[in-house]
């Protein structure tokens, strides 16, 4: 990971630190998911590596599905500090179980085009389609799917 200075002197520094368009930025700064950036005396935003570490955190939670309200509860939960701790615990918690269950569906439908592309290499190496059954890889077909 790339070393975050403690200043970022510019906008444009940050979106290279954290992947993101300056507008991007901008608009979670809009929508309350960044606190405004402090400002130079000529208008032009800086930040601190703290700020840049709560973006990167924002990025993560936003990689796993999380949405921007759920990010704003979590963020407003962080301000009130360790006594919303069990809050905040039950909230990624939650979170957790929930990107778990999308894994499993991932791997169910992983599992699904594996047997998919099984099937078709078998018809590709003999496509004489006389006799379906003999196309049949070991095991019955994925209930509510077909072979074709």
């Amino acid at each position: 990971m790339q070393e975050i200075p403690e200043i970022i002197t510019s906008i444009k520094q940050a979106a290279e630190l954290t992947g993101l368009s300056e507008d991007t930025i901008r608009y979670y700064e809009r929508v309350g998911l960044l606190p405004y950036a402090e400002r130079k005396a000529n208008g032009h935003r800086h930040y601190t590596r703290h700020q840049i570490q709560g973006i990167l955190f924002i990025l993560r939670l936003k990689a796993t599905g999380m949405t921007i309200e759920e990010m704003k509860r979590y963020l407003k939960l962080s301000e009130q500090g360790m006594t919303a701790l069990p809050q905040r615990y039950s909230l990624l918690e939650a979170h957790h179980d929930h990107i778990g269950r999308e894994i499993a569906k991932l791997q169910e439908t992983q599992r699904i085009i594996e047997y998919k592309l099984k099937n078709f290499r078998v018809l590709t190496e003999d496509p004489d389609l006389s006799d379906p059954e003999k196309h049949l890889t070991q095991g019955a077909p994925l209930s509510g799917f077909s072979t074709d």
